[in-house]
């Protein structure tokens, strides 16, 4: 397959890409001779980047529409309100079984060009996962709601995995406090890859192999986000979009979300999406179109000119127009469907992102069939035919 007259992100001229067995065979400035069985996808006016890495999802918690009644000064707090004031909401989406929520999860990471995400919280079980799901981690939830985090932060057994874990979760000192404790309670000075870390200074941050920053879910439960300007000086950042329970289910909404508070630069927050989640996480050949990689590549319309990164945060959903996933077409637009060479359809589902249509690869619309007869009220933001 080729990729043809594409404009990566953050490199100058357009390019053709070509993919050979689910990786990248090479990136030319000409289009080489090929066999005619060869099929060369032509673009006009697009805009390609890795798949977006998305490091911090509950993927079995993205059917909750977001929860919230006030501003709180931390996670406990927000906790306790909501299972107090929407307790019926909640026990109507957990009424779903798990499997139909992650596989939805899934599904909500591949519309926005995810092609990783990491899940935190009890590993799941995702055969033939459409993208690739990473559970090679530790999770603890956070100090006062995992229980006996402390044993197994330290327990002999642990494989060189990373841990991931809520830290400094609220605006109170108590939230400060917590990270303070988890320091000191890393004996053994395992790799920590904290979330959120809204309380968070740079002394604490140089204890912790990175900080997923999720600026959208911060924001609306506690009205505030970390300083990752701060921050990144002393640990890695990377980005995660949360749940639906706090945060949108649009991963560029919430990217322009975090361009708009300008503690990062495009490029960090290009980066805190590709190639840093990558190298954190040992994602080996990922996280950048280059050669040798898997062909894990999006292809959006190139809605602003010439600036790239400009181009970059102004996507949405609608706007993708090809998913690769380790070479396989996991989505596509339907624009393309003339110039795909032997694609068998019945393999996807249609379906509409604000009126624009999407062919997508497994059987979505049978999925929300189910998941409606335990919830007829659950909200999709994709339409069927």
């Amino acid at each position: 397959m080729i990729l043809a007259n594409v404009q990566v992100v953050g490199e100058a001229g357009k390019k053709n890409i070509h993919i050979n067995n689910g990786s990248v065979a090479a990136i030319a400035t000409e289009l080489a001779a090929s066999s005619s069985q060869e099929n060369i996808i032509e673009f006009e006016n697009v805009i390609a980047f890795p798949g977006l890495i998305n490091s911090h999802d509950h993927l079995d918690f993205n059917l909750f529409p977001q929860l919230g009644n006030r501003i709180y000064k931390n996670y406990v707090e927000w906790g306790d309100d909501i299972h107090e004031k929407n307790k019926a909401t909640i026990n109507s989406i957990l009424a779903i079984p798990k499997q139909l929520r992650t596989q939805w999860g899934v599904y909500k990471n591949l519309l926005n060009g995810v092609t990783t995400v990491v899940n935190h919280g009890e590993k799941l079980d995702i055969p033939n996962s459409i993208i690739t799901v990473f559970q090679n981690s530790y999770s603890l939830h956070s100090v006062k709601l995992e229980k006996g985090w402390k044993y197994q932060l330290n327990s002999p057994f642990a494989k060189k995995y990373p841990f991931a874990m809520h830290v400094g979760e609220g605006t109170d000192i108590d939230s400060h406090d917590e990270i303070d404790e988890v320091i000191k309670w890393n004996v053994l000075k395992r790799k920590i890859v904290g979330i959120h870390g809204v309380a968070m200074d740079e002394r604490q941050a140089a204890s912790f192999h990175a900080l997923i920053w999720c600026p959208d879910s911060n924001f609306f439960l506690l009205g505030a986000t970390a300083a990752v300007n701060k921050l990144r000086m002393a640990t890695n950042i990377l980005f995660g979009t949360d749940s639906t329970v706090s945060a949108n289910w649009n991963i560029w909404q919430q990217l322009r979300t975090a361009r708009e508070t300008k503690l990062l630069t495009d490029k960090e927050l290009i980066n805190a999406v590709s190639t840093a989640p990558a190298a954190i996480w040992k994602l080996n050949n990922t996280g950048a179109i280059k050669e040798n990689n898997y062909a894990d590549i999006v292809i959006a319309k190139e809605k602003i000119n010439p600036d790239t990164a400009n181009a970059f945060f102004a996507v949405n959903p609608e706007d993708i127009l090809l998913v690769l996933h380790k070479g396989y077409i996991a989505l596509f637009d339907e624009s393309l469907l003339p110039q795909l060479k032997n694609i068998s359809v019945g393999n996807y589902s249609k379906i509409f992102i604000n009126k624009t249509g999407k062919y997508i690869i497994g059987n979505l619309p049978l999925l929300i069939k189910e998941i409606k007869k335990y919830n007829p009220e659950s909200f999709f933001p994709i339409e069927i035919e």
